[in-house]
């Protein structure tokens, strides 16, 4: 068994040429590249805005495998600088906050929207094998300008997916996903912070629903559709989901401060009580691969008839997936899927 392992652990680190990871400097980045770092990739290029986080990074890591790139994607020029040469692509730079591209949406427009293009044609012009796109549940039937933003990505990405042609070395697939825990933002260390500095938990809603996600399984997801992508294909990973109420319990529990105030703040603007990964007509044309579904793209040309004039059954036969009906953790579920989380083990030792 170790030595089959061991194997395909060669075979999966041989499919790697220099990789590339814009905004690599956030969570998701510095996570996979410290996977990759694991698997021996020759090189692994980081592209993002802010030197300070690429200089820690550079004296945390101390790898001689990992080149940074200073730029912005929303910039052509600078991707370019640090696409030539490169197997395949990770993006993840955008702007992820809510009540950022609330009050100023234009700027999700061009990070995440004609950033994004910027990268995907930037790979495709450089002939890079694969480039996959990081998404979010907030897409998904979006009420906020972040999740604008992002389907408008999605959309951008299939478009040029379905424009390339079938001798095209270059595969373009995303890949969706909900809250990333303890990712920067996430409200685990939020809720964390208010307890060892006693002060009240600011809770919203407390039956919203949230799907919950490890970092490791957002970086599984990538690896998924690098593995396993065909031409506009977007990968979903199946995940478990909590009220925000039982999340406040589980860590009132896990620090042992039951009696903690909390206070209810009520819904904030932009937000909804619950996220959906995927609609029932997405789920009409995907592909259920276990742990992961996969949604095949709408292949349809600008045969606007295909668009206007024809309908389909089979929607019907599906409801969206979303962190109301998916699997629901109670609150010792949530305790034991935080504490496999090393941030979380690390702020317990210390409390």
């Amino acid at each position: 068994m170790s030595s089959t392992l061991s194997t395909q652990q060669a075979d999966l680190d041989a499919e790697f040429g220099p990789v590339l990871i814009t905004g690599g400097t956030g969570s998701f980045g510095k996570t996979m590249l410290k996977d990759l770092i694991k698997r021996n990739v020759s090189e692994v290029r980081i592209l993002s805005r802010d030197e300070e986080k690429q200089d820690l990074l550079r004296n945390t890591l101390k790898s001689t495998n990992v080149r940074y790139f200073i730029g912005d994607i929303r910039d052509r020029e600078s991707v370019d600088r640090a696409m030539a040469g490169v197997d395949c692509v990770f993006h993840a730079a955008a702007l992820k906050q809510v009540p950022s591209c609330e009050f100023f949406p234009i700027e999700a427009v061009r990070t995440n929207i004609l950033g994004s293009e910027n990268v995907i044609r930037s790979a495709t012009a450089a002939r890079v094998r694969s480039v996959v796109c990081l998404s979010t549940d907030k897409a998904v039937l979006p009420v906020n300008a972040m999740g604008m933003s992002k389907a408008l990505m999605e959309k951008s990405a299939l478009a040029i997916a379905r424009s390339l042609a079938a001798q095209s070395p270059t595969t373009v697939s995303m890949v969706r996903y909900g809250n990333v825990m303890y990712s920067r933002g996430s409200v685990i260390p939020l809720f964390i912070n208010q307890i060892k500095s006693r002060e009240p938990i600011t809770l919203t809603e407390p039956t919203m629903t949230r799907f919950l996600m490890p970092l490791r399984d957002s970086v599984a997801l990538v690896h998924h559709a690098f593995q396993n992508a065909n031409q506009g294909d977007l990968f979903i990973r199946k995940a478990a989901a909590a009220t925000i109420s039982d999340l406040v319990l589980a860590l009132l529990e896990l620090f042992d401060v039951p009696e903690h105030p909390v206070e209810e703040i009520g819904w904030r603007h932009a937000e909804k009580l619950y996220e959906t990964l995927a609609t029932a007509q997405e789920l009409a044309h995907s592909q259920d691969m276990g742990d992961y579904y996969r949604i095949k793209m709408d292949s349809r040309d600008l045969n606007y008839s295909l668009y206007f004039s024809e309908g389909e059954k089979e929607t019907v036969r599906h409801e969206d997936y979303h962190s109301h009906n998916t699997v629901r953790l109670d609150v010792e579920g949530v305790k034991a899927l935080l504490l496999s989380l090393p941030e979380v083990q690390a702020e317990l030792a210390a409390w």
